[in-house]
């Protein structure tokens, strides 16, 4: 051990970092290797039971803390999207067990960072991957100082929008943001489909449940969940044309999907609004009567006139007369 030693400690200072970085290299990749070869065997030993995991997933589907965020929507244009959540993809991967999620960062250079999302069902040895590619790069409506502006544009406003660099705080904002998403659709892909859409039904009926029981508690907790992103009751108003106080279960409903998906990231405030002033705008518009052509030339009428009498030929006889006369 000496002897072995002291030939390290003779050889140059480069030498010896090398070698230290390639031992700790090979001490890290064992030690992966040994963390996931271990939860293979756990997996083996203790497989999961999906009657068993359809119970677990549905008895959190009758909890009505859960059920208020297990769905979100958001709006595309004149539709929207709606589908199971972030939570619930949690929660379902809870439920699963035996899965393996990991989120390791493949590159990075000054414009983005990208960062391979796979889960694994280690039962089956099936894994889904997912790039996702974080830009670093944020909008903004104001510039602060010390910022550096890299570009700009107009928003349907009108008003100007600056593209800044991005800080720490908001890549980790965006990835954490963007890693979610991904997880999600990968963990809903090994959920067996009959699965998912029992649960989604167990949600709605859940919601409505409560709505029916309490509708005056629903609408002040979605006020209050509402208000932390700086929208008002009349703004929740305005989303749904008409008071609050009237709103029935399937419009309170859909008023948890949105807050649903405003604070997983989907969307904002303005973004579900935008499209709604925009039909609504259009339906509002009178209908225009078409112009008159003032360039087209006038109609000549003509006027009608009575018919001369038509003067008969003058006979011989008529023209002996008046030769004698």
């Amino acid at each position: 051990m000496s002897d072995e030693l002291n030939t390290f400690e003779s050889q140059p200072v480069a030498t010896q970092q090398a070698y230290t970085i390639e031992t700790a290299s090979t001490a890290a990749a064992a030690m992966a290797k040994t963390a996931i070869e271990a939860r293979y065997i756990v997996a083996m030993r203790q497989p999961r039971n999906w009657d068993s995991v359809r119970l677990k997933l549905l008895d959190s589907c009758r909890r009505s803390g859960f059920a208020e965020t297990a769905r979100y929507a958001k709006p595309i244009g004149n539709s929207r999207i709606e589908g199971p959540s972030i939570r619930f993809a949690e929660e379902a991967a809870r439920c699963m067990g035996n899965l393996l999620i990991e989120s390791p960062i493949i590159h990075e250079d000054q414009r983005q960072r990208i960062i391979r999302v796979t889960v694994t069902d280690l039962e089956g040895n099936l894994t889904y991957p997912t790039d996702i590619i974080v830009s670093k790069q944020v909008e903004r409506s104001t510039v602060k100082q010390g910022q550096k502006v890299l570009g700009q544009r107009l928003n349907s406003y009108g008003k100007p929008v600056y593209i800044v660099e991005a800080t720490e705080d908001d890549l980790l904002v965006k990835a954490a943001a963007q890693v979610s998403k991904a997880m999600r659709t990968n963990v809903l892909r090994i959920l067996p489909g009959d699965i998912l859409e029992e649960a989604m039904d167990l949600v709605s009926k859940t919601l409505k449940s409560n709505d029916e029981k309490d509708p005056s508690s629903s609408r002040k907790k979605l006020c209050d969940a509402f208000y932390n992103f700086g929208v008002k009751p009349e703004d929740l108003a305005e989303f749904l044309n008409h008071p609050l106080e009237q709103s029935t279960p399937t419009e309170l409903t859909e008023l948890r999907q949105v807050y649903a998906a405003m604070k997983e990231g989907e969307t904002t405030w303005f973004k579900v609004m935008e499209p709604i002033r925009e039909n609504r705008n259009q339906k509002e518009k009178p209908k225009q009567e078409p112009k008159s052509n003032s360039n087209s030339e006038p109609e000549i009428v003509q006027a009608t006139t009575a018919p001369t009498p038509e003067t008969k030929p003058q006979t011989s006889r008529t023209a002996d007369l008046k030769n004698r006369l």
